[in-house]
């Protein structure tokens, strides 16, 4: 199982590099189209599709290396045992916000599933929508992986 996870979390990151790059590319090749007064209105569509995805994926790697913000101003003052069980109780929180973003993203993709693309024919907003319920699920994996070391943490004396 932890070399699944090793594999998912290379594969995270390689997509999410692979998508911030299209975005990049897909954001040039628009603008200079639009210079040369023949616009490509679909590169900023692709890449608004494509920000959505990297959006979660890199919320993910950056949850996991913890990479995003916290104010440790009140828990650093806190003993240590008090400190584990607030950090204990944030991430259950956190998991269980995780667990009706999955719920209600995946009902809101299931939804929009008719609903094209920005007009593109052929082309379901499910694409876009999907991004959310795949991202909490991968931030919901992290977040049990965290809570669960929390527990297999030496206590302090």
């Amino acid at each position: 199982m932890a070399a699944f996870y090793r594999i998912l979390c290379r594969a995270e990151a390689v997509i999410a590099g692979a998508f911030l790059l299209a975005m990049v590319v897909l954001i040039f090749t628009g603008g200079v189209a639009r210079m040369l007064a023949m616009p490509l209105n679909w590169t900023t569509d692709i890449a608004t599709c494509l920000f959505a995805w990297a959006c979660f994926l890199c919320a993910d790697i950056a949850w996991r290396n913890n990479g995003l913000m916290a104010i440790e101003l009140v828990t650093a003052r806190l003993p240590a045992a008090a400190s584990a069980m607030l950090a204990r109780v944030n991430l259950l929180l956190i998991a269980a916000f995780l667990v009706y973003a999955i719920i209600a993203g995946a009902e809101l993709a299931w939804v929009s599933r008719a609903r094209t693309f920005q007009g593109i024919p052929g082309v379901s907003y499910s694409w876009v929508t999907a991004s959310m319920p795949a991202g909490a699920a991968l931030l919901l994996i992290t977040t049990l992986l965290k809570l669960r070391d929390t527990f297999r943490a030496p206590r302090a004396a």
